[in-house]
């Protein structure tokens, strides 16, 4: 921890060790290698502790508001470290060698912290026995998607009794309409990013009732669609709306100021293969930002929160992702999550834990100095009509 902690280029082992220990770096570097790579002790409780530590100063500062979900990609060179493959990096926004971690955060608008960290292991890594023994992944381990790995998270968190709040996501796991399907079985609300392309039924609209019985063989029982009648996708949706019905809203303040878009929210129902189902899906609300200066919609997300929930209130939910990527820069930046060199599945969680057990214990320190209202964004106070400072010129 002292070697995370510690200011550094690289926070791997044995630049920590000589960091920590400059006159017995050798032996340093044994103990805390073993430590990380080979000790049989269990991260989630490390985990547990770390994010309770914090939640004490977070609740200063008001309820936690969401359940973050994302995941991050570390770049990586080879083939030999664990997870590693060709896939999407979004740190180099294309697709190369890199491992990816998917996470869940706990989140109010003055902080964050990570409390479930996995590793995504990707089916060539899954499905080969030898790559599997080589790197020490568990028997349990299986391949499964991402949306699956965020929801063994999400059901450890409600385990562990952590304080409830909406799950909010990007599209990579709003468009999966089986993980909605799951948090919705699982009684948790959600504000999950979807892309233009998904398909909606419009306000008012829902699929066709099944077809009338003819009298013979088994009565129909799915919904239908027809030529004229049929979904449209979240783009189409949102182009058809009215002018009036977009609203400017603030959301956050921002080192440039105050944060504004303009917004819109209506009830729609999903349309993914409803046509198998026997009744529609029900009514949800779909959020649309379209910025001022852009000639169409740019972010799509769709809420299953009550129908008493403002536009102000989706719009800040929607938009408090922001602060994964603010942990992640800092935990890659200052903490050297992205500095391990190991190759072993035990070492590679042993120290992402560790580094979030860092940081946990940075925005514990950094909540507990803070005072609970912000104050970076202080505006000098006005100057009231006809004031003239003592010896001014009239002109001044």
């Amino acid at each position: 921890m002292k070697g995370l902690l510690l200011p550094g280029d690289r926070k791997s082992v044995e630049p920590m060790a000589a960091k920590v220990d400059p006159r017995r770096v050798r032996a340093r570097h044994q103990s805390m290698h073993h430590f990380v790579a080979t000790a049989p002790w269990y991260g989630g409780a490390i985990l547990r502790r770390a994010v309770d530590y914090v939640l004490a100063q977070m609740e200063r500062h008001g309820p936690v508001a969401g359940w973050l979900v994302d995941d991050t990609g570390i770049p990586k060179r080879g083939r030999y470290s664990v997870g590693v493959a060709r896939q999407y990096c979004g740190i180099l926004g294309k697709q190369d060698n890199c491992q990816v971690v998917v996470s869940v955060s706990l989140a109010n608008a003055t902080a964050s912290v990570p409390c479930f960290y996995r590793l995504y292991l990707p089916e060539s890594w899954a499905t080969n026995a030898e790559r599997r023994a080589m790197a020490g992944v568990p028997q349990d381990v299986e391949f499964q998607p991402k949306w699956r790995i965020a929801l063994s998270g999400l059901d450890q968190m409600v385990a562990d009794q952590l304080p409830h709040a909406p799950v909010v996501a990007d599209a990579g796991y709003g468009d999966a309409t089986e993980f909605r399907d799951e948090l919705t079985r699982r009684r948790l609300g959600y504000v999950v990013g979807i892309k233009g392309e998904t398909t909606l039924w419009p306000p008012g609209q829902a699929p066709l009732p099944p077809k009338p019985w003819s009298g013979r063989g088994r009565p129909p029982t799915r919904v239908r669609r027809s030529t004229e009648h049929k979904p449209l996708p979240a783009s189409a949706v949102a182009m058809g709306l009215p002018h009036e019905v977009w609203t400017a809203v603030q959301w956050r303040e921002g080192t440039r100021g105050l944060m504004e878009s303009r917004f819109v929210m209506v009830r729609v129902r999903p349309a993914h293969r409803d046509e198998l189902r026997t009744e529609p899906r029900p009514e949800e609300w779909f959020l649309v930002e379209w910025p001022h200066d852009a000639t169409e919609p740019t972010k799509y997300w769709l809420a299953n929160l009550s129908q008493e929930t403002t536009i102000e209130e989706l719009v800040r939910l929607a938009k408090l992702r922001w602060r994964i990527e603010r942990d992640y820069e800092e935990l890659k930046g200052e903490l050297g999550l992205d500095h391990y060199e190991g190759r072993g599945w035990r070492g590679f969680h042993h120290h992402g834990i560790l580094c979030i057990a860092a940081y946990a214990f940075l925005t514990a320190e950094r909540a507990r100095l803070s005072p609970p209202a912000p104050i970076a964004f202080l505006r000098a106070a006005a100057v009231p009509p006809g004031f003239r400072p003592r010896g001014a010129t009239a002109q001044a």
